[in-house]
């Protein structure tokens, strides 16, 4: 894919989501039960999220060089047993400079998938941890680790209050098998932390980076942003649609987005 085509299709996708988000400043405000929990990673409902990063720069080249990450996520609350868990997969169609020339690559991701056991907590908590797995389905072994991966991921989210909400999502992951002749044995844990304040009427502000750190190579990057988004009510369906421009404000190692664009269309079917 062109260079062109990423800009073109990044862009899109950002203008659209903001489109989207100011049509529905006409939409029905969603009760502060449901604007306080349509962040909730741990939400009681099935779910389903259209995601998109749009990356304007990396860490360690040239200015001109950009990418894009779009991301589709499902989410499933299951009951085993006398026991409450909640099934997340998230399938990435990546395009990434790649190689000494930087040069454009696109094409699948590899398949991330978590299951989380959902403990018994007071109303407007909650917590889970569980095991998370990697698929290695990336079209071009470039695009992914090249290796399966079996890690832990850890979900807490406060939404007690109906003003502010917070949480975090902690995992790490490593390879497992024979690595790959070239390639690293991937060793990552990552750490994003959930902040949003109500602004009234189904508005809302706050942030969700994600903080990653590289235990195979000791590479490391901390993005901050600032999120607006809107929650509304359309039948049985929570929307949640918002844009978060993210800044890299410590970074170690070249390839960590230096600043992206994040935006999402999240739906909860209730």
């Amino acid at each position: 894919m062109k260079r062109s085509d990423i800009l073109w299709e990044a862009k899109y996708s950002v203008l659209a989501s903001i489109m989207v988000l100011f049509l529905s400043m006409g939409r029905g405000a969603a009760q502060d039960a449901s604007a306080a929990d349509a962040n909730n990673p741990l939400a009681n409902v099935t779910a389903f999220n259209i995601q998109n990063y749009y990356i304007g720069s990396f860490t360690g080249t040239p200015n001109n060089v950009d990418g894009n990450q779009f991301v589709l996520r499902y989410a499933q609350p299951l009951q085993i047993g006398n026991t409450n868990w909640l099934l997340r997969a998230s399938l990435p169609f990546n395009s990434f400079p790649v190689g000494a020339g930087a040069s454009t690559v696109s094409g699948l991701g590899d398949l991330d998938v978590f299951l989380a056991y959902q403990f018994d907590t007071q109303p407007g908590i909650s917590f889970g941890i569980g095991p998370q797995v990697v698929a290695p389905t990336a079209s071009d072994a470039r695009l992914g680790a090249d290796q399966w991966q079996l890690g832990l991921a850890n979900v807490f989210f406060d939404g007690r209050s109906p003003k502010f909400q917070y949480g975090y999502l902690l995992i790490y992951r490593e390879g497992i098998g024979g690595t790959p002749l070239g390639r690293t044995r991937p060793r990552l844990g990552a750490f994003q932390p959930f902040l949003f304040y109500q602004l009234g009427n189904g508005w809302y502000t706050g942030g969700a980076p994600i903080w990653t750190y590289d235990f195979a190579n000791d590479g490391y990057n901390v993005p901050l942003g600032l999120r607006l988004g809107k929650v509304f009510q359309t039948g049985k369906t929570t929307a949640n649609i918002f844009v978060e421009p993210q800044w890299s404000v410590a970074s170690k190692g070249a390839g960590h987005p230096d600043f992206q664009v994040y935006a999402a269309i999240n739906l909860q079917f209730r």
